[in-house]
């Protein structure tokens, strides 16, 4: 489903990826470990197209979207791509509900059909009753589910989580590493998940090592 060829990314004299080739089926959970400084974030941001490749091809169904001109990047990106990061980046003046709502909105749904959809997923994810409820009246596990629902309301075909678990207790963390996995169930949907934690990483179908730019 996913196809990443000899990709190449640099910041200034900084060589950070030096040549990764991998290859991500539909349906599979996959996490990708390592060091500090060793590239899964920038990895995880090139698959994501929240940024270009200096060199190399990222092809999501036989497709090469890196080559897409900047609009239909960001349109894919939109449609077919839900991420979920350590830091929740929810917007603290809007409700969960509307939190939700806001990649819908901007793919063009309909504020009825948004709702009605982001009323499900709370009610999936057992946030129905913090629908009215602001960021900060939630706990961290909660803010973290909540992020996953504005991950999800786009029905993207791939999930990336950024260190999803980072700022959460041990028992919410399993929580989260628990949904991934009925989430792909229920749904069918890929996962690509940089993480630190050893446990989240061993769940996986398949865990990749980073070390100097490389995959090993």
């Amino acid at each position: 489903m996913i196809r990443a060829e000899n990709i190449h990314k640099s910041y200034g004299k900084l060589h950070v990826l030096k040549g990764i080739d991998l290859e991500i089926q539909k349906g599979e959970i996959v996490s990708i470990v390592g060091a500090s400084g060793a590239g899964k974030s920038t990895l995880l941001h090139i698959l994501g197209t929240l940024d270009r490749p200096d060199k190399g091809s990222i092809f999501y169904d036989n497709i090469q979207i890196d080559l897409l001109p900047e609009r239909k990047f960001s349109e894919f990106r939109n449609r077919q791509i839900g991420f979920v990061f350590q830091f929740h980046h929810l917007l603290p003046e809007f409700t969960a509900l509307e939190n939700v709502c806001i990649p819908a909105f901007i793919q063009g749904i309909s504020r009825s059909k948004a709702e009605d959809k982001a009323l499900k997923l709370l009610n999936f994810l057992n946030l129905q009753e913090r629908a009215t409820h602001k960021p900060a009246q939630l706990s961290g596990g909660e803010q973290q589910r909540l992020a996953v629902a504005r991950a999800l309301i786009n029905d993207p075909a791939v999930i990336l989580a950024d260190e999803p678990s980072g700022n959460l207790d041990s028992k919410s963390s399993v929580e989260l590493h628990q949904l991934f996995f009925d989430l792909r169930q229920q749904f069918n949907q890929t996962f690509i998940i940089v993480t630190h934690n050893t446990a989240l990483a061993d769940m996986a179908d398949r865990k990749l090592t980073i070390a100097d730019g490389k995959i090993l």
